[in-house]
C-alpha cells in the first residue's frame, strides 16, 4: 500500500509539477485565430473579475486588480503552458474565496454573492481546463479536475461561510464537461494522426513488398535463361573430349571440372528457384497464357513469340499494330525476355485502362541495343475499376534498370499513353543510351536512369 501511494504521488508530481511548454497548434485556416480568441477571453475575464472582486467581495481595488490580473494571465498562458496556467488560476480563486470569506466573517459586507467561484472565475477556469485537456494526457487532465473539485469541496463544504450563493456544484459540473470535451477532441486528434502515420507506413510497406515481388518474379524468369546456358556448358564440356583425337589427361580433367562446376551451379540455381517459386500470377486477359504458356516449367518467352502475344491481344478486343525498324540483331536472352515482358505489361495496361483504343508497338533495332515503344490512343470509353492494377510500371522499370537501360511512361498530348524503353546489349554496358519522348525517336547520350512520368504512374 505504501509503495502504491508513493508511486501515485510520484506520477502526480511528474504530471502536474511541471512548467514544460505545450503550445496549442495553430488553426488550419487562420494561423493565430485560436490564440487571439484566448487573449480576448483573458482580457474580458480579467475586467469582469476585477469588478466582482472589488465591489462584490469588498477586497478593495488593489487586491481585486492583482487577483484579476493573475486570473487573466492564467487564461492567456494556457495555450502555451497549460499546467502552470491551471495552478495560477486555481490559486487565484482560492485566494479570492478566502479573502471574501474573511470579509463576510468580519461583518464588513452583507450580501448574497456567488461563492467560492465567481462567474468570471468559472469562465476563466473552464477555458484553462479545456486548453489543458487538449494538450496533456487524459490522466493529467483527470488529476487537475480532481484537485479542482477537492479544492472546491474544502472551500465550500469544510470551511464554508455565510451570506453567499453556492456555486461549487455548478462549477465542478462545468469543469467536468469541459475536461471531457477537451480530452475527447485530443483523443480524436491523436487517433487521426496515428491513422495518417499508419497509412503512410502501410503504403511504404506495400510499395516495398511490391518491389520485392517484382524482383522475385524477374529472378524466377531469368533462372531459365541462366539454367539453359549452364546446361549447354555442361553438355559441351562432356562432349568435347570425344571431339578431340587423343585428348590429354589435363584436358580431360579440366573439362570434367568445368562440367562438374556447371552441374553444381545448376543445382544451386534449382535451390534458389525453390525458394523463389510461387504460384503463377493470374492473367486477367489471358495474354500470357496463350503467348508463352502458364506451365511453371515452360520456357521463358522471347521476341520470337511476339506474334502470338499480339494475336491474343487482338482477340481480347484491342487493335494492335507492330512496326519493326532497323537491322535485326540477335540479343541476349535476358534482353529479349525483358523486352517481351515490357510489351506484355504495356498491352495489359492498355486493355485495362484504355478500352477500345488502338495500340502501336514499335521495335527499333540499333547496334547498341533495342528500343521498345508501346503507344495507345485515347480510350473509346471509360475504363472499368481495376483493383489489381497499379504495379505494372514498377516491374517494367525494374527490368530496364536491371539491364542498365532506361524507361519512360507518360500520357500523350492526345489523351493516350506511351511506354518507351531502351535496353542496351549486355556486352556494351557503357554504350550510349537511346532516350525516347512521347512521340519522336531521338538518339541521345542520356544517363542510364529509369524515369517515369508522374501522371503515368498515377494512371497505371
Amino acid at each position: 500500500m505504501e509503495k502504491r501511494l508513493t508511486r501515485w504521488l510520484r506520477v502526480l508530481r511528474e504530471d502536474l509539477w511541471t512548467a514544460d511548454a505545450n503550445p496549442l497548434p495553430p488553426s488550419v485556416w487562420l494561423r493565430w485565430l485560436p490564440h487571439g480568441l484566448v487573449i480576448l477571453v483573458a482580457i474580458g475575464t480579467a475586467i469582469a473579475d476585477m469588478d466582482q472582486l472589488g465591489d462584490g467581495y469588498n477586497l478593495g481595488t488593489e487586491t481585486g486588480l492583482l487577483i484579476a490580473v493573475a486570473q487573466g494571465t492564467a487564461v492567456a498562458l494556457a495555450p502555451w503552458r497549460p499546467v502552470p496556467a491551471w495552478w495560477l488560476s486555481t490559486v487565484a480563486v482560492v485566494v479570492s474565496a478566502m479573502g471574501a470569506r474573511t470579509q463576510l466573517i468580519a461583518g464588513h459586507a452583507e450580501f448574497n454573492s456567488p461563492w467560492p467561484w465567481s462567474p468570471p472565475a468559472m469562465v476563466a477556469q473552464c477555458v484553462v481546463l479545456y486548453l489543458l485537456a487538449l494538450r496533456v494526457p487524459t490522466r493529467a487532465a483527470a488529476e487537475t479536475l480532481a484537485l479542482t473539485a477537492l479544492a472546491t469541496y474544502i472551500l465550500q463544504g469544510l470551511i464554508g461561510s455565510a451570506n453567499y450563493s453556492s456555486t461549487g456544484m455548478l462549477a465542478v459540473a462545468l469543469f467536468g464537461g469541459v475536461v471531457l470535451l477537451g480530452s475527447t477532441q485530443r483523443g480524436r486528434r491523436e487517433a487521426r494522426t496515428q491513422l495518417v502515420e499508419q497509412a503512410g507506413i502501410t503504403a511504404e510497406e506495400r510499395a516495398r513488398r511490391t518491389l520485392l515481388e517484382e524482383r522475385s518474379r524477374i529472378a524466377r524468369e531469368l533462372h531459365d535463361v541462366v539454367a539453359h546456358h549452364m546446361s549447354v556448358i555442361s553438355i559441351q564440356a562432356q562432349v568435347a573430349p570425344h571431339l578431340t583425337e587423343n585428348p590429354s589427361e589435363e584436358l580431360k580433367e579440366n573439362l570434367a571440372g568445368i562440367r562438374q562446376n556447371a552441374v553444381e551451379a545448376l543445382t544451386e540455381l534449382r535451390r534458389v528457384l525453390g525458394v523463389l517459386r510461387s504460384e503463377h500470377p493470374e492473367d486477367q486477359y489471358g495474354i500470357a497464357g496463350a503467348a508463352d504458356g502458364t506451365a511453371p516449367h515452360a520456357p521463358q518467352p522471347t521476341l520470337d513469340r511476339l506474334g502470338a502475344l499480339v494475336e491474343n491481344t487482338r482477340a481480347a478486343g484491342l487493335a494492335v499494330t507492330v512496326e519493326i525498324s532497323g537491322e535485326v540483331h540477335p540479343f541476349p536472352p535476358g534482353v529479349e525476355l525483358s523486352a517481351y515482358r515490357i510489351i506484355q505489361e504495356a498491352l495489359s495496361n492498355a486493355l485495362r485502362h484504355a478500352p477500345g483504343s488502338s495500340v502501336r508497338v514499335e521495335l527499333d533495332h540499333y547496334p547498341r541495343g533495342l528500343q521498345v515503344r508501346v503507344i495507345n490512343s485515347r480510350p473509346a470509353r471509360p475504363a472499368p475499376p481495376s483493383p489489381g492494377a497499379g504495379h505494372g510500371l514498377l516491374g517494367m522499370r525494374e527490368r530496364a534498370t536491371m539491364l542498365g537501360g532506361t524507361l519512360m511512361a507518360t500520357e500523350t498530348s492526345h489523351g493516350g499513353f506511351v511506354v518507351a524503353a531502351f535496353l542496351p546489349r549486355s556486352d556494351d554496358p557503357s554504350g550510349s543510351r537511346i532516350s525516347t519522348g512521347t512521340t519522336g525517336k531521338t538518339a541521345t547520350g542520356t544517363p542510364a536512369t529509369g524515369t517515369t512520368g508522374t501522371t503515368g504512374e498515377k494512371a497505371r
